[in-house]
């Protein structure tokens, strides 16, 4: 499943703050320094979703806030139904 996220970055801890659309808003308890905050999105959407962390990857956007990112280790259906759940 491919999903798109608006990361904000610098938080005090990692959470999701809602959802425009088909867009996850998702603060990051993590710099955007060297990658620090593209890990701890990647290990934070892994936990969410149940999957391992090496089933989830950016696609797209890995230096900008807008990104792309790819999961995989689940069915699509139940992806979707655990995307539903976000307001």
């Amino acid at each position: 499943m491919v999903i798109r996220v608006r990361v904000i970055p610098c938080a005090p801890e990692s959470d999701i703050v809602g959802r425009i659309g088909s867009t996850i808003r998702l603060k990051v308890a993590a710099p955007a320094i060297d990658g620090q905050a593209n890990k701890e999105l990647c290990r934070y959407l892994a936990e969410f979703f149940e999957v391992r962390p090496r089933m989830v990857r950016i696609v797209r956007g890995e230096k900008g806030r807008e990104k792309t990112v790819e999961i995989e280790g689940r069915r699509e259906e139940e992806l979707r139904g655990m995307m539903e759940c976000i307001p």
